[in-house]
Order: C-alpha cells, then structure tokens, then sequence
C-alpha cells in the first residue's frame, strides 16, 4: 500500500503476510532493520514465528524505514502493516539517494549483473533487486565509537539469520580513508559461497572471514570443513535442545506465566485435536537388536555413506517404510467429510524433533523411493534445520506416518499420540546392553522396546500388529532389508 503526504513523499507500507496456509497472525521475533535504515527490494527486515515454523520476511520496496509499527514480541494479524518506508519523492517514488560516505557492496559489485527487470526467487513469493544495498550510519550503541561504518553488503533472503557477531573484519576503506572495523550482525558471503557452505554442513556464523570488508570466500569454507575443527566430543545420539524456555523466578516467587504461543500453541491444539478424534491403540515389542548396532558400525565405514551421519534411527526409518511396503494398507488417512479411507502410494515420512520452540515434526518427501544412503542424507538435513529452527512450514506439512526417538532421552518407550492426519506413529525407546536368551544361552545383547500407535478407525489390531513385528524382525535380523524388498 502507498500513502502520499502534502508533501509529495511517498510511503509504503509492509503487511504482515500470510506465511503458511491460513494462518491468521505472527509473532514477530527480531527486527533486522531501525527507523532510518536504508532497505532495498528482497532484503530481509524481520524474522517471524507463525503456528508452523519461524519465517524470514524481505520486504518488496526501496526506500528508507520510516517506521516500525510493533515491537518484537508483539503478535499480529496477517494483513495488519508493520513497517513503513518512505520510497522517496515525487509520483515516480524513486529510491532515497544514499549516503555520500556509502561505501560500495563488495558482495554485490563481485557478484554478475542479473538481467534488466529479473528477479531471483526468495522467501514468500518476492524477489531480489538487482542494485546494492546501502545504509546510513548506524545510531551509537553502548561500547561502540560514534563513527561512519562500512556500507553493509546486502545479505541474500535464504541465508539471512540471526547469529553471534563474528570476527573482527579488516580494516576497509571509505572515501579513501581506511576505517576500524565494525562486527557486522550476520555473516557476509556471496550466494555461491553459501551453497559451498550448506553443501559441506558449515554454519556460517563459526568461520572467520578473510575477504575484504569481512567477507567469507570459499577458501575459508574450505579450511573451515577439511579437517574439520571438533569440539569436545559428545555421545552420538545427544538429545535435542530442550523444548521449553526455563522459567525465570524473581526473588520470593512462587509462580510464573509464560504465554501459550506460536508452535507451542499450535501443538497443544493439535494433540488435543488428535487425542480426542482418532482412536488410539498402542502396542510393543521387546527385541534383540544387536545385530543391527553392528549393522551401524559397518556402514559408517562404508565409502558409500562418506560425510553421512549413521545411526540405529536411519535403519529403524529403513525397516518401517519396508514394512509399510509389505502392508500398504496402513498408509492411509480418514477423511472425516466424505467419510472415506484415503490409501497413499507415497510415504512422507515424518521425524518428530525437540526444538527450543517447541515440538514440530517435519518430514522426508517420498521416502519410500529413497536409497539408504539417500535416506540418511535427507535424514541428517532435515534434523539439523530443526535445531536451527529454520525448518519451513512446507516441511511440516503432508506427512503419512511418524518416527519418535525418545530413546535419547534414555527412555525405553512411550505411548505416543498421532500427528493429526496420519495413521501411526512409531517410537524408538532407548537401546541397552540387558541379559538375553541367545542360541540357548544367557548372554549381554543390546536390547530394546519399539512402540506403535495407530489410528484404530484406519488399522485394526491384525494389521497393526504385522507392521510392528516387521520392522522388529528386520531390526533384529537385518539381512531381511535384502530379502524383503
């Protein structure tokens, strides 16, 4: 929406948009950008959590901020404005002028000129413009001299996200005057660079630029993956970040209120939802799963899984979808408006993670058409956007049936509740070295207790049964993988 004043000055407003498929309202996060800060079309300004996932928003317009209408924290309805910037004067709404001491974008003057009028897709539908970013200087902050900073470059939409500042940049130039470096609030790299980045697992945010103007290149990607620096290690199947925020208690409280919110909200609901439509029926099974912790091992040495995380939960998803190929039956949703079974051929299978902002469950697009190290690949992409929490509402969306690991937390199993829409879920409990009964003898076998959970509208007690005693037998004898598929 434009706005004209008087004065001829033309300011646009930026809508909260509907981020993922009718949600109504968004609570914004971060704000990336202050009033007086110059943006352009495609940059990103503000990062939002919808009842899905949290969402980086570039805003369409070139211009100065004139306003930001709410603070962080604040949820608002889709549609409302909340942020307005002034795209200069006259009817043709040109751009501000910039700053006489910006310096020029070093990522965008080293990057090939796109074509007149071409956009590169990005986030919710808008596009990346193809002129540089500027900025004026920012507002002294505490610790900081009040002094002209570097311009900072523009950063693409996909890779924009909130990090600890990084290292100290060198000293760049501005008007021919060299400059003390200034700690840019996210990493700076060109878009090639970050796909280097994303291809090899680096997190921008740990490495150290050398470029000029504090720019990562691909040569400090490339230090920072081989040989890869490691911290001090931890157990392989570490569990998640925990899914609450800890409370805060002021001294002599007794009690404390935190909102119910965002995708904490939107999983109460759905529970809720879940529990008390479809039927649940539990079941379990205790197995000796030896043979595949071995399995694990081997394959870890396998050149076919290089730069691939292995692990009992890939080859616990590999035995499910091999039993949901022997009984396709269980693969099906209720649709409750035209009281029909829906059978799915596609399975997307669904990986339940622990986030600090709350339960989410995305999952593997067709993941019944996956090699093992394909299914490991996906796997290990999907749980680390988890805990990055940039895990897309698109992800989260479509799945058939579901795996819970509780076993990380050293539990040995649990009754899960379905996902909404889907016909079971499937919990692996913790593995532990117990006294077995083995070839007729009393040995120490690593052992442990699978759990399914299955809409009884859709499977009854026969079906559910052979799909949990497949995927235990597979476990327990992994040759099957071969001779059942």
């Amino acid at each position: 929406m434009t706005v004209m004043t008087a004065a001829g000055q033309r300011f646009r407003e930026f809508r909260m948009p509907d981020v993922g498929e009718g949600l109504t309202e968004a609570e914004i996060l971060k704000w990336y950008v202050g009033v007086g800060d110059t943006v352009a079309d495609g940059q990103v300004v503000c990062e939002v959590e919808t009842a899905k996932a949290a969402v980086e928003l570039p805003i369409p317009y070139d211009g100065v901020v004139s306003e930001i209408r709410f603070d962080e924290g604040t949820t608002v309805d889709v549609g409302t404005p909340i942020i307005v910037v002034d795209a200069g004067e006259g009817a043709g709404g040109a751009p501000a002028a910039p700053e006489p001491a910006a310096a020029a974008d070093p990522v965008a003057s080293a990057e090939p000129e796109q074509p007149e009028g071409k956009r590169q897709a990005v986030l919710v539908g808008y596009g990346v413009a193809p002129s540089s970013t500027t900025r004026r200087p920012r507002k002294p902050q505490a610790g900081v001299p009040n002094q002209a900073a570097p311009a900072a470059p523009s950063v693409p939409a996909e890779s924009a996200q909130p990090a600890e500042p990084a290292a100290p940049a060198a000293p760049a130039e501005v008007n021919g005057r060299s400059q003390p470096a200034v700690a840019f609030e996210r990493p700076l790299a060109k878009p090639p660079v970050r796909k280097l980045a994303k291809e090899l697992g680096i997190d921008l945010a740990t490495v150290v630029p050398t470029g000029p103007g504090g720019v990562v290149t691909r040569d400090d990607i490339r230090a920072a993956a081989a040989p890869p620096a490691r911290l001090p290690s931890a157990p392989e199947e570490a569990a998640p970040a925990s899914a609450a925020v800890q409370p805060a208690f002021a001294p002599g409280e007794r009690e404390t209120r935190v909102p119910i919110k965002g995708v904490r909200k939107a999983t109460a609901q759905a529970m809720v939802a879940s529990a008390f439509t479809a039927p649940h029926v539990t079941e379990f099974v205790t197995f000796d799963i030896t043979r595949t912790m071995k399995l694990v091992q081997e394959l870890k040495a396998d050149p076919a899984f290089a730069g691939l995380k292995v692990s009992p939960l890939l080859l616990v998803a590999k035995a499910l979808l091999v039993a949901i190929r022997r009984h396709p039956e269980v693969n099906a949703a209720w649709d409750e408006a035209t009281q029909e079974i829906v059978h799915k051929s596609y399975v997307n299978l669904g990986i339940a993670a622990a986030t600090p902002r709350g339960l989410i469950v995305p999952n593997i697009k067709d993941a019944q058409a996956k090699t093992l190290p394909e299914l490991a690949a996906a796997l290990g992409e999907l749980v680390a956007t988890a805990r990055e929490g940039k895990t897309s509402p698109a992800a989260m969306q479509g799945g058939t049936v579901t795996i819970t690991n509780v076993g990380v937390f050293g539990v040995d199993t649990g009754t899960p509740i379905l996902n909404p829409g889907e016909s079971a879920i499937l919990a692996f409990g913790a593995v532990k070295l117990q006294p077995w009964v083995h070839k007729g003898k009393v040995k120490p076998r690593h052992v442990t207790t699978l759990a399914l959970s299955f809409d009884h509208r859709l499977v009854d007690g026969e079906l559910g049964s052979k799909v949990l005693a497949d995927v235990a037998a597979i476990l327990e004898t992994p040759k099957r993988l071969l001779t059942w598929t």
